[in-house]
C-alpha cells in the first residue's frame, strides 16, 4: 500500500478521533449543549417540564456518543478492509474495530476525567462500544448488499 492510499484510508479515522477528542473538552459539555438543545425543545413545546427537558437533553447527548462511535467504527472498518484484510475476511477486522472503539472510548473517558466540568463514566464507554457495534452491523449489512449486487451482475 502506498503512503497516499494509507492516508486516504487512515486520515479520516485520525481526523474523526480528533473530532471526538475535541468534543470531550468543555466545548461539548452538558452546560454548553444545553444552550442549544433547551431553547429548541422549549420552542417545540413551550410547556415542557424541566425534568422532561433534562431527560431529553441527556438522551440526545447519549445518542451523540452512539453516533460518533458508530462513525468511528465505520471509518476504521473501511481502513482495515482496504489496508490489511481481503473483502472475504469479516471477523478479524470486526474484532479489531471493536478493540479500537473500546480502547478509544476508554481513553476518551479518561481524558474527560481531567476536564472540568466533565466526568468520566463507565456507562459512556459501554454506550460508545454499542455505537461501535451498530456501526459494524451497518458495515456488515452494506458489505452483504454489495456482495449480492456483485453476484447478480
Amino acid at each position: 500500500m502506498t503512503p497516499r492510499s494509507f492516508l486516504k484510508y487512515w486520515l479520516p479515522v485520525v481526523a474523526w478521533m480528533i473530532f471526538i477528542f475535541i468534543g470531550s473538552t468543555d466545548l461539548m459539555s452538558a452546560e454548553h449543549t444545553s444552550r442549544f438543545i433547551v431553547p429548541f425543545l422549549l420552542w417545540l413545546k413551550p410547556d415542557m417540564s424541566p425534568e422532561t427537558i433534562a431527560r431529553i437533553h441527556m438522551l440526545i447527548r447519549k445518542l451523540g456518543h452512539v453516533t460518533e462511535y458508530g462513525i468511528l467504527a465505520a471509518l476504521s472498518w473501511r481502513a482495515l478492509r482496504a489496508w490489511i484484510f481481503s473483502q472475504r475476511e469479516l471477523m478479524k477486522p470486526a474484532l479489531i474495530v471493536l478493540l479500537i472503539s473500546a480502547s478509544y472510548a476508554a481513553l476518551d473517558e479518561f481524558h474527560q476525567s481531567f476536564i472540568p466540568p466533565r466526568t468520566a463514566s463507565e456507562n459512556d464507554v459501554l454506550i460508545d462500544v454499542c455505537g461501535g457495534c451498530i456501526g459494524l452491523v451497518l458495515c456488515f449489512a452494506l458489505n452483504r448488499v454489495r456482495a449480492r449486487e456483485t453476484r447478480t451482475t
